[in-house]
């Protein structure tokens, strides 16, 4: 169940939860940095009080995060549930929330490359969670809020509290309430209430867009018709106006090939059912191939996380065709995504 800290190392850490110390806020509570005594910075998420929903949250948090561990899912690192505190304390993620990178603050703007190896990043974590024990785990709260970026850019996923175990083999959903952020549910989930993780595919596809078009989700101050992104980015397609979309502020950097391909893929995200949808294991390898379009000798700042190694073991290697998914024929795809989830997770619970 990961670290039990007592409370009053928290309350060190956090100067007694002093407000100059938070750093985020949530449904659940508020996110404050802290500093244990070895001088490791700490994210510290502290629920509120007397809240039934809060418990079933902080519960299902502690749980899955304990379960699993991949450099794309944000780390345990302890818990306290002393005087009925529910306090949940992650590695600390230096460069916050990939929303913050896009809009609505003063942060440096992120290049084409960089939210590329964004995407790609949240993508093997959700494909992990997705493929990575005997059960697939569906999020539920896919955003880019929910989207933490390393002192390297490098992409967690975190915030599982509404996360829900996936169905059984013998089954095609898990029928529960809904629950989620608005704009980005998966339509068939609202309205049969059943889930799956073509529901996590869906809300990607929104996280997508959102990084291609650096804007909210939902945006009240902009004309009607564009107020909603999924709508006005739609609208766009259909008229063929894919470049109109593009964050000005990287426009003038994204090929024609690599936008047509991230386009093309955010838009099969967001198919009305989920049967339509690709896998999260798709998703990555289209992102792949995205990025390699953009140009394989463009300099990044993320240099541990495309290496040379990674390329050779991916699905991009040369051997196989770019095409599409046709030309893979023969190839088992169960086979080469265990391979990325083990070479990438070593210390994981083995998944082939």
């Amino acid at each position: 169940m990961g670290y039990l800290f007592p409370l009053v190392a928290v309350q060190e850490a956090t100067d007694h939860f002093s407000e100059s110390m938070i750093i985020g806020f949530g449904g659940f509570g508020k996110v404050y940095k802290g500093i244990l005594k070895d001088n490791t910075k700490v994210a510290v998420k502290r629920g509120f009080h007397q809240s039934q929903q809060g418990l079933a949250e902080f519960m299902t948090e502690v749980e899955m995060l304990s379960q699993f561990r991949h450099r794309h899912l944000v780390s345990l690192i302890g818990y306290c549930n002393e005087k009925n505190e529910m306090i949940i304390i992650y590695e600390y993620m230096e460069n916050g929330t990939l929303k913050d990178h896009l809009y609505g603050s003063d942060l440096p703007n992120l290049n084409w490359t960089q939210r590329l190896e964004i995407c790609i990043g949240s993508a093997k974590g959700l494909h992990y969670l997705h493929t990575g024990s005997h059960k697939a785990i569906i999020h539920r709260d896919v955003k880019s809020s929910n989207i933490l970026l390393d002192e390297n850019l490098q992409a967690k996923v975190s915030d599982f509290g509404l996360s829900k175990i996936g169905p059984e083999i013998d089954q095609t959903h898990v029928s529960t309430a809904v629950k989620g952020s608005f704009g980005y549910l998966d339509p068939e989930y609202l309205t049969r209430q059943q889930l799956t993780d073509k529901s996590d595919v869906y809300s990607f596809g929104v996280v997508m867009f959102e990084v291609l078009c650096g804007r909210p989700v939902i945006d009240p101050s902009l004309p009607r018709e564009s107020v909603n992104l999924v709508e006005y980015v739609m609208k766009c397609l259909m008229t063929g106006e894919s470049e109109a979309i593009v964050d000005p502020r990287i426009a003038h950097e994204i090929t024609p090939e690599s936008l047509m391909k991230f386009v093309e893929t955010a838009e099969k995200c967001l198919a009305e059912y989920g049967a339509d949808r690709p896998t999260m294991g798709e998703v990555l390898w289209n992102l792949e191939y995205a990025l390699k379009l953009q140009g394989k000798d463009e300099k990044t700042t993320q240099e541990n996380e495309i290496s040379d190694n990674q390329l050779d073991n991916s699905v991009l290697s040369t051997e196989y065709s770019m095409g599409s998914m046709a030309d893979l024929a023969g190839v088992s795809m169960s086979k080469v995504f265990c391979q990325m989830v083990k070479s990438e997770n070593k210390d994981s619970c083995d998944v082939c």
